[in-house]
């Protein structure tokens, strides 16, 4: 059974450190990559108990993550209402002090990543949120490490190779999602120098490479439904954009990358880049989408249906302007991960390559066209892909953009 202060509970006894080798809390649940750290750590560490830090209005919908796992599973799982951006995460003093007596790890992955989120929001969770989980964190007694989820787009318009240890104070950002990350990473790196802290720094998450799941339609699969929706002999304006890398990694990779460092003790002090080595070309992703859209005759139907999603609020501004799309998704960059390296290749962690799960993109988008259209029934397709209003504490994959 989780709980939650909503159901007039507090952590005592549930969070007692005997019994559990390690007790890890983790922020943003149930965003995307929260959920996929809490299942990495249920299934590879049985010894550790999860502490999920979650919005008051997303309790319902954290519960029913946690009632979808087995019996064991779930009782290793302590969900906690609070807010991410709140003085004290929003939590009551004697929550805040079971915390600080038994957390010995953290992943922080909430953070506003939805393009259309406003600046107050954004700036909120993305650097206030970060200065509230240092002041946390000051008060844990056995504190080990403290993982930030940041984005290697913090490099906003630089140039040419970005190493690890940049974040220069001149970068100009093309989004307020890349400003605010990036003020919340100067907030984390001066607490580096008094605390366990490691920043991982992912390009554009997109789905699991091996299940091909996502969490909804978003950067980069936009443009592939892009792809499998125009008219097979529209040329897309590409142009001089064909030879830049597609700078994306799957959420399980970046989830396992994340988990090893954080228990790794030489990470700390130190950012990571978690990429692709050999980013996809666009040009080759274009490609090579095409070639699985010839062979799928089912998308003679389907591209019919995924042309009205040129109607839906907020896509529609992005399929109507192709070459805006492509210069999102594009950062002609070279992304160092010397730090990353040196870590995870002794330990056989390694990015899978894009091509290997490109297939597993288009079918996700493919299925919950179908899934969506099916829902929908009499009503207009683009209906039912009508956006929820981002919340607060959502981690996007959670490719909200750009990670």
């Amino acid at each position: 059974m989780t709980r939650t202060k909503q159901q007039g509970d507090t952590l005592t006894g549930r969070m007692a450190r005997p019994g559990y080798q390690s007790v890890v809390l983790i922020t943003g649940f149930p965003s995307f990559l929260a959920q996929k750290l809490a299942l990495f750590l249920l299934h590879n560490e049985p010894g550790t108990l999860i502490v999920a830090l979650v919005l008051p209005k997303l309790v319902v919908e954290a519960r029913r993550v946690i009632d979808s796992l087995d019996l064991a599973d779930r009782e290793r799982v302590v969900l906690l209402e609070g807010d991410a951006a709140a003085i004290d995460l929003g939590l009551s003093g004697a929550e805040l002090r079971q915390l600080a007596r038994d957390v010995d790890r953290i992943h922080h992955a909430a953070h506003a990543g939805f393009l259309g989120v406003d600046k107050p929001t954004a700036h909120a969770l993305n650097v206030v949120g970060a200065g509230e989980i240092v002041e946390v964190a000051r008060l844990m007694n056995n504190l080990q490490h403290l993982v930030f989820h940041s984005t290697a787009f913090v490099a906003g318009s630089a140039s040419g190779t970005v190493f690890e240890e940049d974040l220069s104070e001149r970068t100009t950002y093309r989004t307020v999602i890349e400003q605010t990350r990036a003020d919340g990473e100067r907030v984390i790196a001066r607490a580096q120098k008094n605390l366990p802290i490691s920043i991982v720094r992912p390009t554009m998450i997109v789905g699991d490479s091996t299940t091909g799941e996502i969490d909804r339609l978003d950067l980069p699969y936009l443009f592939v439904l892009l792809l499998l929706a125009a008219p097979a002999d529209l040329a897309l304006p590409i142009g001089s954009f064909g030879d830049a890398p597609l700078h994306v990694v799957p959420i399980d990779f970046v989830v396992r990358a994340s988990v090893a460092i954080g228990k790794e003790p030489r990470a700390i002090g130190r950012t990571f880049h978690l990429r692709d080595p050999q980013p996809m070309p666009i040009r080759q992703f274009v490609t090579r989408v095409h070639q699985i859209r010839a062979q799928r005759s089912a998308w003679v139907e389907l591209s019919t249906l995924a042309r009205s999603m040129f109607r839906t609020p907020g896509i529609e501004g992005y399929l109507r302007s192709p070459k805006s799309l492509v210069e999102q998704l594009l950062t002609s960059v070279h992304f160092d991960a010397r730090n990353a390296d040196a870590v995870l290749d002794p330990l056989g962690i390694v990015c899978p390559s894009l091509p290997t799960y490109v297939e597993r993109m288009v079918t996700a988008v493919e299925e919950r066209l179908v899934g969506r259209s099916n829902v929908a029934g009499n009503k207009p397709l683009s209906d039912a892909f009508a956006r929820e209003e981002p919340s607060t504490d959502a981690a996007s994959h959670d490719t909200d953009a750009m990670d």
